[in-house]
C-alpha cells in the first residue's frame, strides 16, 4: 500500500510538472506573439499607415494591435497605455461603472458586448510563432482584456464576451468571422454575433410577451472597399469578397428595409461595429449589419445609436442628446446592448462620465 502510494503520488507529481511545463511553454509563446504585435503597431504608427499586412490575404490594424499587446489597461496603468487626450480620462472602468450605475437606476439592464479583437481570433494569419489547424483554435493571447472582465462582472456589470465562440467558428461555413481587408467583422461575424445575443437574453420575461415578427432574409455574395485595403492605396490589389445576409421586409427577392425604432425596448449603442453592412456609403451595404440580425433574432426592430467614431464617450453623449428632445425617451428601454471593438479601452480619446438625463 505504501509502494502503491508512492506511486500514485510520483504520478501525480509526473503529471502536474509536465502540466505546468506546457503551461510555461504556452505562456512564453504568447508572451513573444505581444511582443512582435506591439513592434508591428510601432512600425505601423511609425510608417503612418494603420494596415499592418498579414498572410493569405489578411490585414489588421495597427492601433488594435498596440491594445492587444499593451498590458493591463486600467487604474493606475491606464495612462500609460492609453491614446486618451487627457490621463484623467484614460481608465475606462469608472465610466462604464457610472453608465450601469444610471441605467439601474432607471430599471433599465445594461449589456456590453465588446467585439473581439481580428488579431486574437486569426493571430496565426499574422504570427509565424503560431500553427493552428483548423480541429485546433488557437490560444488566447487576451490575458488583460479577461482579467478586465472580471473586474466588470464583480461590479455587477454584464458581459457577454464572444471570443471564445468566434475562436471555435474561425472557419465557419458562411465565412470568416472578421473581413480580410477591413477593420470590422465581417457579415457572418454579425449574424453569430446577434444569435449569441439573443441566446443571452430570451428568457427576460418582458422579452417573451413582445410582439413579434417574422422576417425573409436573402444571402449575397458582396464585394467590398475595406478601410484596410484603401489605406494601402494598392489599386491592383484584389478587393475582398464575402458573404452577406440581408434581413427585411416583403419578399426574399425585393427585400425592404427594416428602420430602426425610437420607441423599442432595445437600445444597441456602439460604434461602426453597428453600422457596418448596414448604414450603406462607407459601411458597404444596407440590411446585413448587426441591427438587422438582432431584428430577425429578436422579431422587433431595435433602436440604434451606432456611431462612425468612438464608442466609448460619443455614443453616451449621443443618448443624453436623445433625452434632452425626448423627457420620455428612457422610460421605453428595457435593455441597453453597448457593442464597440474592445481596443475602445485603450485607442479612444477617453472615457468621460456622462449623464443621460438632462
Amino acid at each position: 500500500m505504501i509502494r502503491k502510494g508512492i506511486f500514485t503520488l510520483l504520478t501525480g507529481i509526473g503529471f502536474w510538472t509536465m502540466a505546468m511545463s506546457s503551461f510555461g511553454a504556452e505562456a512564453d509563446i504568447v508572451r513573444k506573439v505581444l511582443d512582435q504585435y506591439a513592434a508591428l503597431a510601432q512600425s505601423a504608427e511609425q510608417r503612418g499607415n494603420m494596415a499592418v499586412p498579414g498572410k493569405e490575404g489578411w490585414f489588421f490594424f495597427g492601433p488594435e494591435l498596440r491594445f492587444v499587446s499593451a498590458g493591463p489597461f486600467w487604474g493606475k496603468a491606464a495612462a500609460k497605455v492609453s491614446k486618451a487626450t487627457k490621463p484623467e480620462f484614460a481608465d475606462p472602468l469608472p465610466a462604464i461603472i457610472d453608465f450601469h450605475g444610471q441605467l439601474k437606476k432607471m430599471g433599465i439592464e445594461l449589456l456590453m458586448v465588446p467585439v473581439p479583437p481580428k488579431s486574437v481570433i486569426y493571430p496565426d494569419f499574422l504570427s509565424d510563432l503560431l500553427t493552428i489547424s483548423r480541429e485546433n483554435p488557437p490560444v488566447r493571447i487576451d490575458a488583460e482584456t479577461q482579467a478586465f472582465y472580471r473586474l466588470l462582472r464583480k461590479e455587477g456589470i454584464q458581459v457577454l464576451d464572444m471570443t471564445s465562440l468566434f475562436l471555435a467558428n474561425r472557419f465557419h461555413r458562411e465565412g470568416a468571422l472578421f473581413c480580410k481587408q477591413d477593420t470590422h467583422w465581417s457579415g457572418n461575424g454579425c449574424v453569430l454575433a446577434a444569435r449569441r445575443i439573443r441566446e443571452e437574453i430570451q428568457n427576460r420575461p418582458w422579452l417573451k410577451t413582445a410582439r413579434r415578427s417574422v422576417y425573409p432574409t436573402a444571402w449575397r455574395s458582396l464585394p467590398i472597399e475595406g478601410d484596410l485595403w484603401k489605406a494601402l492605396g494598392d489599386k491592383n490589389l484584389p478587393r475582398e469578397t464575402l458573404s452577406v445576409r440581408q434581413v427585411g421586409t416583403g419578399s426574399a427577392g425585393d427585400l425592404k428595409s427594416i428602420a430602426s425604432d425610437l420607441k423599442s425596448p432595445v437600445l444597441l449603442v456602439g460604434d461602426s461595429h453597428n453600422l457596418i453592412f448596414h448604414a450603406g456609403d462607407d459601411m458597404q451595404t444596407r440590411d446585413a449589419g448587426l441591427p438587422d440580425q438582432l431584428a430577425l433574432e429578436l422579431g422587433f426592430p431595435v433602436d440604434l445609436a451606432g456611431v462612425r467614431g468612438s464608442g466609448a464617450t460619443p455614443a453616451r453623449v449621443n443618448l443624453l442628446r436623445r433625452a434632452q428632445r425626448d423627457p420620455d425617451y428612457w422610460k421605453r428601454k428595457k435593455l441597453v446592448i453597448w457593442c464597440f471593438a474592445t481596443r475602445e479601452f485603450t485607442q479612444s480619446d477617453g472615457w468621460k462620465k456622462v449623464p443621460l438625463t438632462p
